[in-house]
């Protein structure tokens, strides 16, 4: 199989308990921002953790930017994963967290904080920087995670629901940003959402997943997002 640059997903089938995500296929453009919606229970978040490795398939193929990494572990598949919490070092500064993995890289003191700076630039969170995770509202703790994300330079983006648990008044500007830096990186996006809204804001094309199967895909996003 020659697989298309960005996000391929062949035939790919996964069990856990009674659930069962059934034969989904689904090609995602170098640069697109797709958004996956659907029902609670219905199975966006165990696909999205299946491209990021955290979960592996039963059978099928998954291949990013023409390369197959279905059998490949996490830390070799260069996907930046921001799940719902953000999962955060709560101790840590927002500097220490955007960190982090260029710390696991071996990457000299100078040059992480070389990295840092310029994505806490990109991300207007420069101010932030020395700031502890617990002082941080929903928001600021949402760009943390997507910092800490970027900073590796990851083939793709994945988003569990960024922005369900950002108050309404933070969430419209917050999917901007998210819009605005996928835009300016140009990297290939996945991101859950059960928000009509959320995904009106922020997506180029629209999937509906409905108890483990994949129903529809839209070339473009013009309206609410089924089901939502």
């Amino acid at each position: 199989m020659v697989a298309p640059a960005g996000i391929s997903i062949a035939k790919l089938n996964f069990s856990i308990g009674q659930f069962s995500l059934k034969d989904v296929s689904l090609d995602i453009s170098r640069g697109e921002y797709f958004v996956l919606t659907g029902p609670n229970g219905s199975g966006k978040t165990i696909l999205i953790k299946l491209l990021a490795g955290l979960l592996r398939p039963v059978s099928g193929e998954l291949w990013i930017e023409g390369r197959r990494i279905t059998e490949l572990p996490p830390w070799k598949r260069n996907v930046g994963y921001v799940p719902q919490d953000g999962l955060l070092f709560p101790n840590y500064t927002v500097a220490q967290n955007i960190e982090f993995g260029l710390r696991v890289r071996h990457l000299t003191r100078q040059e992480r904080r070389r990295q840092v700076d310029q994505m806490a630039e990109m991300l207007h969170i420069t101010p932030l920087l020395d700031r502890n995770i617990r002082d941080l509202s929903g928001g600021e703790q949402q760009k943390t995670a997507l910092a800490r994300a970027l900073v590796l330079r990851p083939s793709i983006l994945l988003f569990d629901e960024p922005v369900s648990a950002i108050d309404e008044q933070t969430r419209d500007p917050l999917c901007l940003e998210l819009k605005r830096v996928q835009r300016q990186l140009g990297i290939t996006t996945i991101h859950v959402s059960h928000n009509s809204r959320e995904t009106a804001l922020v997506a180029d094309r629209v999937g509906f997943i409905k108890s483990g199967v994949l129903q529809n895909e839209f070339q473009s996003f013009t309206g609410a997002a089924p089901g939502a």
